[in-house]
């Protein structure tokens, strides 16, 4: 299950990290795999609503498309949601991308990395045996530019290791996903936030790798395999 912000959910338009995830699984698992999730959509900035299923590929199946991610979502918003997530869908593996939104938003880096503690109590509750990739707060142009907030965001990028590293446990592990390689906003964003079809890749790839070396699932990201070229990632 994809949860997440308006980095996951996408916008009209857009293929998403998640298409690019779905692509990879298909050429390098071993064995069948469902993507689950409460919702199925993406952001529909003319109305400002979660309507749109104008994905960039409309071969993208309806069942792949599953997940829980929102436009101006963040940890505060899904650690509520998640056990009926969980338990409703079956999930087994939670691929996290949040903490944006909170930090700009709603609560500092000591309240989000509370609400990550909340959210992985409540996963747990539903599926004591779930595991998560969770992805640190990505380099971003409101951080660039304003040194408190990026201050901010480096402090809960250290408490969500800490949590991480505190939680994780044999029979329900956590992984805290790498920094995508190569992630500069000015590439990898079209708008310093939101990721263009290369920051796509990047994401992917970054969470592909963890959970490669972790757990062996699928094998190496390779772009080339998630746009229908031949060209490895990188």
């Amino acid at each position: 299950m994809f949860v997440g912000d308006s980095m996951t959910i996408g916008a009209t338009g857009d293929f998403t990290w998640r298409y690019r995830m779905w692509q990879h699984l298909n050429a390098t698992c071993a064995g069948p795999y469902r993507i689950v999730g409460p919702r199925h959509t993406l952001h529909d900035p003319a109305g400002g609503t979660a309507a749109s299923t104008a994905y960039a590929d409309p071969g993208f199946p309806d069942e792949a498309r599953r997940h829980l991610a929102g436009w101006g979502e963040g940890w505060l918003h899904m650690a509520p949601l998640i056990g009926d997530a969980v338990r409703g869908h079956r999930a087994d593996t939670l691929l996290v991308s949040l903490g944006l939104i909170d930090l700009g938003f709603y609560t500092n880096a000591e309240q989000t990395a509370e609400n990550v503690r909340h959210f992985v109590t409540r996963a747990r509750r539903a599926a004591p045996h779930i595991r998560a990739v969770l992805m640190p707060v990505i380099p971003n142009v409101r951080a660039a530019a304003d040194p408190a907030f990026g201050t901010e965001c480096t402090r809960f990028n250290e408490l969500l290791a800490k949590a991480v590293a505190d939680l994780s446990t044999p029979a329900s592990p956590l992984l805290l996903a790498s920094e995508p390689e190569g992630w500069e906003t000015g590439r990898a964003t079209y708008d310093g936030t939101h990721p263009s079809e290369h920051g796509e890749h990047l994401l992917a790839g970054a969470f592909a790798q963890a959970m490669h070396q972790a757990w062996g699932v699928g094998g190496p990201y390779r772009a080339g395999v998630a746009s229908g070229a031949a060209v490895p990632a990188g």
